[in-house]
């Protein structure tokens, strides 16, 4: 199609699941959802495409800023005119071309040997100018431009999607993570890039970050080192109030960290994540560990007790 062989292709590798989003607000206001869209997507969008293990970023709501014009069926029908006039007028009147330059060769002899560029003005910019564009002119030399015929504005290209944040405007940034790379990390990285680019926002504008998957996960974590002290705690108490012997209380306290070891050896091995599910999996496992651990070496004790060796 042209399209592709104008624009060309991009292939990107992104998880299916959004690991973060980060709105931009106007608490005050003073913003439009247009204007906070359009700066997500010059300003933040490349900032943060660019950080290790981000795959993608989806602007959700996103505005950007266009020329919209809209007919008349009654005007353009008087004047004989269709869409496609208004249409092909546009893509013949706004375009960029070079002007070229004076002086240079070939020159006649004894001209002057300086060179001068030409600049001329480029596409146009604002409504009275695409307002000011010739659609037809008239056998009798009478014109019709655009504005005749039409609504100009400058206005947000697409209305199909929209987001908001509590009630209100605000543009979305979905951030999807890099297959293979650390959530954690990543999280981490677009919360420092956010604190950075908040420096250079405009008066009105801010930034909230309300979904983030990693919180859960590092409470899930800070849950598991708790759990596991808590459970070295409660095994040297429990062994030492009941067994009485430092020594009966050294081999639960050694099967606590081989079984963690052992386990993350075969996580990483299968192809297993660290996630909420396997966090959780580990503080019950602890739990198993510990228990079947004082209950071995409570036994292995009774039996000593009652004359049998060791070994």
């Amino acid at each position: 199609p042209p399209d592709v062989q104008r624009i060309g292709v991009t292939t990107k590798k992104q998880s299916p699941d959004i690991t973060m989003v980060v709105h931009l607000v106007s608490p005050d206001g003073s913003l439009d959802q247009l204007f906070t869209s359009n700066y997500a997507l010059l300003q933040v969008r490349d900032e943060l495409a660019r950080l290790d293990g981000v795959g993608d970023i989806n602007v959700f709501g996103a505005r950007e800023y266009s020329m919209r014009i809209w007919l008349d069926p009654n005007k353009t029908a008087a004047r004989d005119l269709t869409a496609q006039d208004v249409v092909q007028a546009l893509q013949e009147q706004n375009v960029q071309v070079a002007a070229g330059i004076i002086g240079a060769p070939p020159v006649p002899k004894g001209a002057t040997a300086f060179q001068y560029t030409v600049s001329t003005q480029g596409r146009l910019v604002d409504e009275k100018e695409f307002g000011a564009i010739i659609v037809k002119t008239g056998a009798n030399g009478q014109v019709t431009r655009v504005r005749d015929i039409a609504r100009v504005e400058l206005a947000a290209r697409d209305y199909t999607v929209n987001s908001g944040l509590g009630g209100k405007p605000a543009t979305a940034i979905a951030i999807f993570q890099l297959p293979g790379s650390n959530a954690l990390a990543t999280s981490d990285a677009v919360r420092k890039k956010m604190a950075e680019l908040k420096q250079r926002f405009p008066a009105g504008l801010d930034y909230t970050i309300v979904y983030d998957p990693t919180v859960s996960v590092r409470e899930s974590i800070h849950e598991v080192q708790k759990t596991l002290f808590e459970a070295i705690a409660l095994v040297v108490l429990v062994v030492l109030i009941f067994l009485q012997t430092w020594r009966a209380a050294i081999i639960p306290l050694v099967a606590i960290p081989v079984s963690l070891i052992g386990t993350f050896a075969a996580m990483k091995a299968f192809g297993f994540s660290i996630n909420n599910v396997s966090l959780f999996g580990l503080v019950l496992a602890i739990g198993i560990v510990v228990d079947d651990a004082i209950v071995v070496v409570e036994a292995i004790e009774h039996h000593i007790e009652d004359g049998l060796s060791p070994r």
